[in-house]
Order: structure tokens, then C-alpha cells, then sequence
């Protein structure tokens, strides 16, 4: 990478993207790199210009080659970071935003995008631990340090696990998901499931159409392939799709949020939620969406876990507890 001593194009080109032209700026700074004329201060212009241009994948290059050459430099650190979140990669996001602060524990900007990548990952309270001293400073990011303590209040009065939590979550555990499930936790949902559903429906006289909802690594769908024509799965964890699908058995797999999923498409005999919904408190609109998919006498089974009394709770291992009605 050539470093020439001056970077007169990083300022100009800060204008158009501050006057949402993102483009013009991408086209400028591109003709700086293209002449040999760009130190770091223009390839990190370049690579935010390329981001607030939605170009995600030329943002992720330039970003990865900045933090290749400038490993110490946070600003490199916190483009990368921002750059793999905007591309859907929030847990590799988080470790790179982890790393900006480390190398710069007082700048503003990398405690900003971090405490924005906790709350998108479901992690309001480490997100408040960031913002609080920001929201006692007279620092230029007080005002967003202020809406973003806002919406950690709103997400802690939530009637859902956020989807991103839910994603970061199981994309963390999706590789020892089913050893620790089964061997360590003993877990036997969709087990459960199988012989609530022989038990009320007995042995179909003809193959069944499933949807798997939180489908995960397909434990369920497993469970119910002997019966099935079609299985059909949504999860919002691309790392767990990715082990049901090698498992062969799913017709489909989405990449979605099981609320609005479910809403439309077509008709089942049987929809599945094993050990998904303890991350939704109000069940409504889930039960709607299974109403509406499925054909007359179809069946909904379903696992939750058991609270006293009425309504739902939030348990204290950040799952929801459900009572009877």
C-alpha cells in the first residue's frame, strides 16, 4: 500500500458524503488510489464513503487491506468493524469494535458503534455500560449517546428477545449446539414432541407438510422426517441453516424472524416450534401466523417453558416463561 505524506482527498472528499453523495466521494478517492496519491487518511475516507454508498463488499476489501497495514490504528479497527456488522457478520463486528476500543479506550466513535452492536445483539445492559459516561460528557456523540440509552430502556420493556440477540446467540453456539443440547443438557423437545403428536394425532395414513419454525440445526425436523413430504424450516441464524441443510432433509430453509415469517405462504398439516418460543413473552402473533398456515385440522405443537400465575415472564436466564393461558 503506498502512504504518501499527504491526504488533501480524505477531506475533500468528507463534503458529498456529509451531503449524502456518497458516490462522488467514492469516485474521487478512487481516482486517488488509482494515482498512487493515498495515504491511510484517504483509504479509511474510502472506505467510509464505500459504506455510506451501500457497497458493502468493495467496504469489507478496503477495510480488511487498512487493518492489514495499520493493525494499531483504532479508526482501521472501528471501519472494519462497522463494515462485517453492515454485512451481516455481528459477532466478528463485535470483535473488531472490541479490539478499536482496546487500542483506543476514549474514543467517542468506537464506544458509539459498539454500544450500537450490543443493543443489536440483545445486549442492552453492556451497551448502557458504554453510554452512561457519554451521556455526562459535553462529547459531540452525547445527543446519540442519549437515543441509544433510549432505546436500551425500550428493549429492556420488550415483549421479545430481539432478533438480532437471538441470531448472535445461536450463530456463537451453532458448532457444539447439538453436543451440549443433547449429551450435556439431556434436551428432548423434539422427542417430546413426536409422542404428544402420536399420542393426539396417531399414525397419519399419509405424509405430512411441515414448517419448522426456529428450526435451528434441525433437531425437530429429524425428529418428524419419516412422516413428512415436505418439510419446510425458518431460523434467523444463518450458522444453524447452514447444519440443517447439510442434514438433507428440508425441502426449504429461510433465513427469517419466525413472527413475520409465519404470516403468509402456504397451508401445513403440521407447524413446529421446538424450544423457540422462550424468546418471544407475547405469543400472539405467532399463534396467529400458525392459525393461518395451516390446513383444517391441522395440528401446532409447540414447547415453552412453564411459568405460575397468568400471562408471561422474563426468566433470569433471558428466556420467556409462559403461562397456561
Amino acid at each position: 500500500m503506498t502512504v504518501p505524506d499527504r491526504d488533501e482527498a480524505s477531506a475533500e472528499a468528507g463534503t458529498p458524503v456529509a451531503a449524502g453523495a456518497p458516490a462522488r466521494a467514492v469516485a474521487l478517492l478512487q481516482s486517488q488510489v488509482a494515482a498512487g496519491r493515498a495515504g491511510i487518511l484517504t483509504r479509511l475516507a474510502l472506505g467510509r464513503a464505500l459504506l455510506a454508498a451501500d457497497r458493502i463488499a468493495d467496504a469489507l476489501a478496503c477495510a480488511r487491506d487498512l487493518s492489514d497495514f495499520a493493525p494499531e490504528l483504532a479508526d482501521a479497527a472501528l471501519l472494519l468493524g462497522s463494515v462485517l456488522i453492515a454485512a451481516g457478520h455481528l459477532p466478528s463486528g463485535i470483535a473488531e469494535l472490541q479490539r478499536a476500543l482496546r487500542l483506543a479506550p476514549e474514543h467517542a466513535g468506537v464506544q458509539i458503534a459498539l454500544a450500537a452492536a450490543w443493543l443489536e445483539a440483545g445486549e442492552a445492559d453492556r451497551a448502557k455500560e458504554l453510554l452512561i459516561p457519554l451521556t455526562k460528557t459535553q462529547s459531540p456523540q452525547r445527543a446519540e449517546a442519549e437515543r441509544l440509552m433510549q432505546r436500551c430502556d425500550e428493549a429492556r420493556a420488550a415483549t421479545r428477545s430481539a432478533p438480532g440477540y437471538v441470531r448472535h446467540l445461536f450463530d456463537q453456539f451453532s458448532a457444539d449446539y447439538e453436543r451440549k443440547m443433547t449429551d450435556e443438557l439431556n434436551y428432548r423437545a423434539p422427542q417430546i414432541l413426536r409422542e404428544l403428536f402420536a399420542m393426539i394425532a396417531g399414525r397419519p395414513r399419509r405424509k405430512l407438510a411441515i414448517l419448522d419454525l426456529g428450526c435451528g440445526t434441525g433437531l425437530a425436523g429429524a425428529a418428524f422426517a419419516g412422516m413428512a413430504k415436505r418439510i419446510d424450516g425458518i431460523d434467523l441464524s444463518p450458522r444453524m441453516l447452514e447444519i440443517a441443510r447439510a442434514r438433507g432433509i428440508y425441502t426449504s430453509l429461510a433465513c427469517a424472524d419466525i413472527e413475520s415469517a409465519v404470516e403468509e405462504g402456504p397451508r401445513y398439516d403440521l407447524v413446529l416450534a421446538a424450544d423457540s418460543l422462550v424468546y418471544l413473552g407475547d405469543l400472539s402473533a405467532v399463534f396467529r401466523g400458525a392459525a393461518a398456515r395451516l390446513q383444517p385440522r391441522g395440528h401446532f405443537f409447540f414447547t415453552v417453558e412453564k411459568a405460575s400465575g397468568s400471562g408471561f415472564e422474563f426468566g433470569p436466564k433471558r428466556r420467556y416463561r409462559h403461562s397456561a393461558d
